[in-house]
């Protein structure tokens, strides 16, 4: 198994006799589905999964029967049902930081004009938990539940950066394996991140997730040692990394620091 919870599993990895194989591959199903996606049928569900399409109709039918999924007969294929949206919702709500910190983020994005984010990872991905855009801005809009990548993304740098060294390096060896010849330019933009973050006390992203996207994020480390990080971004058009970098990274981390002493005080 991982030394690190979380990361997609391996299957050429030693069996653990505690693990349970079947529950594995079910959740699995469930994190096919992404935002967007609406419906996807067996054949797809096998082919993000890696999974036998046998094994994967055995597990949708089981799903839809327990309220995890819905069939759709007419299109003869699955979207995520309520039972997911009942987890995914306990969570969220349970997360003490999201209701502090959502009034700092509103406030945050109306004075810079930027989208301003909170995130967790999920994989090798940064999944948004909480996003405020600011009132007079209609483009560059997040929903919670979005995802963006870990390695290129300024949240998902923010969230390498915090992590100590020998935990990092697990990271940056798994991405190396799923990255391939792009591996190179992405370990530079990480290592120029975190570079930042011990300088500056941020990391960005200037386009490299998205070449029309620059952003700015600050990791925020829970006493448990749980990571989350904030960030703040936009159009690269009316956000240049100058702008991020002088105007914007001194008021996140500002907020990222009030946060953090109203949480310590609850």
């Amino acid at each position: 198994m991982n030394s690190i919870t979380g990361l997609p599993r391996n299957k050429n990895e030693e069996t653990d006799r505690k693990f349970i194989e079947a529950l594995a591959r079910g959740l699995d199903v469930l994190r096919a589905f992404e935002p967007g996606d609406g419906f996807l049928g067996n054949l797809e569900i096998s082919k993000r999964t890696n999974l036998p399409k046998s094994s994967i109709s055995r597990i949708t039918y089981t799903l839809t029967k327990l309220g995890y999924l819905t069939y759709s007969e007419r299109l003869e294929k699955y979207q995520l049902g309520s039972g997911v949206l009942a987890l995914g919702y306990a969570f969220v709500s349970s997360l003490g930081i999201r209701q502090i910190a959502k009034p700092l983020m509103q406030e945050l994005a109306n004075t810079t004009g930027t989208a301003v984010g909170l995130a967790n990872r999920d994989r090798l991905k940064m999944i948004y938990l909480e996003y405020c855009a600011p009132v007079k801005v209609t483009t560059f809009r997040h929903e919670i539940g979005d995802r963006v990548p870990l390695a290129t993304s300024s949240a998902g740098r923010a969230y390498l950066a915090a992590l100590q060294e020998e935990e990092r390096n697990y990271f940056l060896s798994y991405l190396e394996k799923k990255s391939g010849d792009n591996w190179p330019e992405i370990k530079k933009g990480i290592d120029e991140a975190i570079s930042s973050y011990k300088e500056n006390g941020y990391c960005y992203s200037w386009g490299d997730w998205d070449k029309d996207v620059n952003g700015v994020s600050v990791p925020f480390v829970m006493s448990q040692g749980h990571i989350f990080t904030f960030n703040a971004g936009g159009p690269a058009y009316r956000l240049s990394p100058e702008f991020c970098m002088q105007e914007v990274a001194p008021q996140l981390k500002n907020m990222v620091r009030n946060i953090e002493a109203t949480l310590i005080r609850y």
